[in-house]
């Protein structure tokens, strides 16, 4: 067959090439250019067919045309962010100024009502002046449209393969709407920069007016900005586009849309832009929708939906009177707690209160963080060598020490850098026990200044809010929460045959202690023993039941203190499922999605809860934590804020004061809040404002009053099972101290078991928010800075004396079932 059809070829060439030869030369010339056009002709139609199924079809035509843009709504249905591709709002042609139609068609396709998307006569003469070298655009308004609807289908290439997909979609666009469609689809699309898209905006933006009041000239300009929005942009470029304004008029003129006396008094008015940049709509945007945005456009890409086109309206869990809540609480309380870092690391002394308005009050009369910067030389060093800057001058072959000696140089460098570091930082989350429902989302002071998130992204040590995975194994064990333990210093064998020591910085009394009371004073001697009881590997196991399941647990005694990274979604996840009595939910943020009618298209969130630990040891642990608030050390939420519901938490205070935490469930609702610097190397200074009790304590007890106060929380309701053991009188209510503490490898000298910086003791003062107390405080001037090892050997004496002091306040404390915790 192959043999056949060669054989038929040939021989039908071999009377072709006979014909030709036949022929006078001067029309076997013409036959020959005849034929090859003809060919030429029949391969691009060829081409052409072949297109017209992979361009876009009526279906992508009219998607297009009705384009909206996806949205993520509160779950009562406010707007909280949308799929916007900027600044854009979409307006029918008889909301626009006639004015801008008529320059429109004057300026880009003249023939606009006479062509049906290709203008023959415009695209030949383009071609002809280009090969002349004048290149010219022979594009009509339906084809520019078709590119600005389609652009990835289309593309931008200068070649003939866009150009045909351009005619063959131009073609489509104009069999299936009308010219007023089509106009109004393409002045509703164009973009005009800063974001801004289509003539509404732009008119705006420019000309702070609505498309409907543009007149000829501020409708010239605009029009006259489509050739070029940047060259021809009326603010950065004004002279360039008050030419092309009068290009735009002068076509006007030629096409018998203005008179020549109305074209020559027009020409030469000024431009009279009034500038006004419209707000950015991503400014609503936060760490939630973030979150949510990632999860959506994978969702979508599976989905095949288009988050940009579709107009889909995504339900989200977040309830927004909660979520305003959770903002100004972490708005309010870290700038508080900002005034103290600042005030108390403006001077070498300092005098320590437990109120934030006293700090507030001298924040003005301070330099933030002098002394901090002054005392700590090589460390910022050490912040200056991580830079950007730094290590582009090193590896550009600059001396590292020159390069060090011009970044320290540059003021605006330093400034810069110093206020980032310095910036004490927050993640806030709230979950719904009963479904695992996100209710409020707070990922750090502000959105548009830092956009990591520490809520989802940021993994910190935990502390002591970890150590009710610790006691919940020991329940789960069997074991009773009055099972007696000796608050004393054990040795502890590690996995790698390391003898480690676990201590509390208040010192140890000898004497027995419930497992109850380890948990509610947070003693690190307890929960060490309760660990070597309970076992690691059940202890990990457990926490990842309740929730803690993305970040890497580390098999070492120090996991019961909380010295393994982890974020604080799974740590309140993880009390979420506590709070649930013992039934784990995966964190849910999206409730269901619907299409731009309304209609359901997906829903989420119906898994069947897992059982992570019984419910009756989950109910004995509950009562255990509302000891923490009734007398331990998260008294500050009845102490500060009044709150007198039935709730039960946990503090959680690391090394050096670098991470606060406190987590908080009540039987509605669980929150939790992180307070501390992006770089734990920067913490903050004394001992008090250090605890999780003192600084995220404030974030979550503002948050719950206020929602208390609303009513969006019932200040009645109550854990069910066992019977909710009642908070003290209020004068009986004291703060228990809570310290970062670690397990010590045996034989390590102390200040480097608890960190390379000197400690100072400080002299406390009375204080006036009400507690009226003295208390001795710790004053930790943390140090990785080799100018201020000195301190070191005064810090040892201050040691020596402290131990003394501690131990006979703790035996008297004790004495009083009022011990501290570490």
């Amino acid at each position: 067959m192959l043999d056949t059809t060669k054989a038929r070829a040939r021989a039908g060439y071999i009377r072709v090439h006979a014909y030709l030869l036949a022929q006078p030369p001067a029309k076997r010339a013409a036959l020959i250019v005849l034929w090859g056009f003809g060919a030429l002709v029949a391969l691009l139609l060829a081409y052409v067919l072949i297109l017209i199924p992979v361009t876009p079809g009526i279906k992508d035509l009219k998607q297009a045309r009705a384009a909206r843009a996806s949205t993520l709504v509160s779950a009562d249905g406010k707007e909280l962010a949308s799929f916007d591709q900027g600044l854009q709002e979409r307006v029918k042609l008889a909301q626009m100024s006639p004015h801008v139609t008529a320059a429109l068609v004057a300026t880009e396709d003249h023939r606009f009502y006479q062509h049906h998307g290709i203008d023959f006569k415009r695209t030949a003469a383009a071609v002809f002046y280009s090969l002349k070298g004048d290149a010219q655009g022979g594009s009509t308004i339906t084809q520019q449209l078709a590119r600005n609807m389609f652009p990835e289908e289309i593309g931008r290439s200068r070649n003939l393969n866009r150009k045909l997909k351009e005619l063959i979609t131009a073609l489509k666009i104009e069999a299936t709407y009308s010219k007023t469609e089509i106009l109004e689809a393409y002045l509703n699309t164009v973009p005009f920069l800063h974001n801004t898209f289509g003539i509404e905006m732009a008119a705006r933006t420019y000309f702070d007016k609505s498309a409907i009041q543009l007149d000829i000239l501020e409708s010239a300009t605009l029009v006259g900005m489509l050739k070029g929005t940047n060259y021809y942009n009326p603010v950065s470029n004004p002279g360039r586009s008050l030419e092309r304004r009068n290009v735009v008029l002068g076509q006007m003129l030629k096409h018998g849309v203005i008179t020549r006396p109305r074209f020559e008094a027009l020409r030469k008015r000024p431009l009279r832009v009034h500038f006004a940049r419209q707000a950015e709509r991503a400014g609503t945007d936060t760490h939630f929708t973030a979150y949510v945005r990632k999860w959506l456009i994978d969702w979508a890409d599976e989905n095949d939906y288009n988050l940009q086109l579709d107009g889909l309206v995504v339900h989200t869990t977040l309830d927004f009177a909660l979520q305003q809540a959770a903002l100004h609480a972490v708005e309010r309380q870290a700038n508080a707690l900002q005034a103290v870092a600042d005030v108390e690391w403006s001077q070498p002394g300092m005098s320590l209160s437990s109120s934030t308005g006293a700090y507030a009050s001298a924040h003005s009369a301070v330099k933030p963080f002098q002394y901090f910067w002054q005392s700590h030389g090589a460390l910022g060093d050490a912040f200056v060598r991580e830079t950007a800057d730094y290590r582009k001058a090193v590896e550009g072959g600059e001396a590292g020490l020159a390069a060090l000696k011009r970044l320290k140089a540059d003021r605006n460098f330093i400034a810069v850098l110093r206020a980032a570091k310095s910036r004490l930082e927050a993640g806030f989350v709230a979950l719904d026990p009963a479904s695992g429902e996100v209710r409020a989302w707070v990922g750090s002071r502000d959105f548009r200044r830092e956009q990591f998130d520490h809520v989802a992204q940021a993994e910190r040590q935990p502390g002591s809010t970890f150590k009710p995975v610790v006691y919940g194994a020991a329940l789960e064990k069997g074991m009773a929460p009055d099972r007696p333990y000796r608050d004393a210093v054990m040795s502890i064998k590690a996995g790698d045959g390391k003898m480690w020591r676990p201590t509390d910085m208040s010192g140890t009394t000898g004497n027995q202690m419930t497992m109850r009371d380890g948990l509610v004073y947070s003693k690190n001697t307890i929960t060490a023993q309760v660990m070597q009881d309970v076992g690691l590997p059940n202890i990990i196991s457990l926490a990842k039941a309740l929730g803690i399941n993305q970040s890497k647990l580390q098999s070492v005694p120090s996991l019961a203190l909380g010295t393994s990274p982890v974020t604080l979604l799974e740590m309140v996840n993880a009390y979420s499922t506590i709070a649930a009595q013992g039934e784990y939910r995966k964190p849910v943020f999206v409730t269901h999605i619907t299409d731009r009618d309304g209609k359901e298209i997906a829903r989420f969130g119906a898994a069947k809860p897992q059982r992570a630990m019984s419910q009756a040891s989950a109910v004995t642990l509950i009562d255990m934590m509302r000891g923490v608030i009734n007398r331990g050390t998260g008294t500050a939420i009845r102490n500060r804020f009044g709150i007198n519901a039935d709730v039960a938490g946990k503090t959680g205070t690391t090394q050096n004061n670098a991470d606060g935490w406190f987590i908080m469930m009540h039987p509605n609702l669980v929150a939790g809040a992180w307070v501390g610097f992006n770089d734990n190397r920067v913490n903050i200074r004394s001992a008090y404002w250090g605890q999780g009790g003192h600084n995220a304590a404030l974030l979550v007890g503002d948050f719950f009053k206020a929602a208390l106060d609303s009513g969006k929380l019932d200040g009645d309701a109550q854990f069910p099972g066992a019977p909710r053991s009642a908070p003290r009188r209020e004068e009986e209510l004291e703060e228990v101290m809570e310290e970062g503490g670690e397990i010590r490898q045996e034989g390590m000298p102390a200040e480097e078991a608890f960190s390379t910086a000197p400690e100072e003791m400080l002299e406390e003062q009375e204080v006036q928010d009400g507690l009226a107390q003295d208390r001795r405080q710790d004053r930790q001037v943390r140090d990785r800075d080799a100018e201020v090892d000195r301190q070191i050997q005064q810090d040892r004496q201050f040691q020596n004396e402290r131990q003394f002091q501690n131990e006979r306040r703790q035996e008297r404390q004790f004495q009083n079932r009022e011990p501290q915790e570490n």
